[in-house]
């Protein structure tokens, strides 16, 4: 199993099969517009803007289950994403990534690279770095800015 064996919500509803991303670097992203870390979209942004053109992908996924940080529907969190960070890389639909109602990807993701509390997520801005060959290479939590993966990302360019 691959990254790019699922298929993700849209924030439309809408599904999307991964393997659009085939041979792309990727950052999956969960976030949320009310949180402490919210700020990071303009490091997200910032890195979509410098690497996007040499196959860099970020796809952001919205999650309201910690501190209920994410409240909005999704036109209200691509509206805030938009106004106040100029976020252009996709904003996929909302799920969950811990419990019994985490979306499979995020599933996967737990598995392949666990962190501190485990396979669990600790908190909104936890990022997962995926290869071109779809192998999830690192993990890092919230605190770890978008700036400090540039290394790592241009590694895999």
């Amino acid at each position: 199993m691959q990254i790019t064996d699922f298929e993700v919500k849209q924030a439309d509803g809408s599904m999307t099969d991964l393997s659009e991303y085939k041979g792309k670097i990727l950052l999956i992203v969960n976030t949320a517009s009310k949180c402490g870390f919210t700020p990071q979209y303009d490091g997200l942004e910032k890195l979509y803007q410098d690497y996007s053109d040499k196959g860099f992908e970020i796809l952001a996924f919205p999650c309201n289950q910690f501190g209920n940080q994410e409240p909005g529907d999704a036109e209200e969190i691509k509206n805030f994403c938009t106004l106040n960070y100029d976020v252009s890389f996709p904003l996929m639909g909302k799920i969950d990534v811990n419990g019994k109602d985490a979306d499979p990807l995020w599933q996967y993701l737990k598995s392949e690279k666990s962190g501190l509390l485990g396979s669990r997520i600790k908190w909104n801005f936890t990022k997962f770095l995926v290869d071109r060959d779809g192998n999830v290479v690192a993990r890092h939590g919230p605190a770890v800015k978008p700036e400090q993966l540039r290394k790592d990302i241009e590694a895999l360019l």
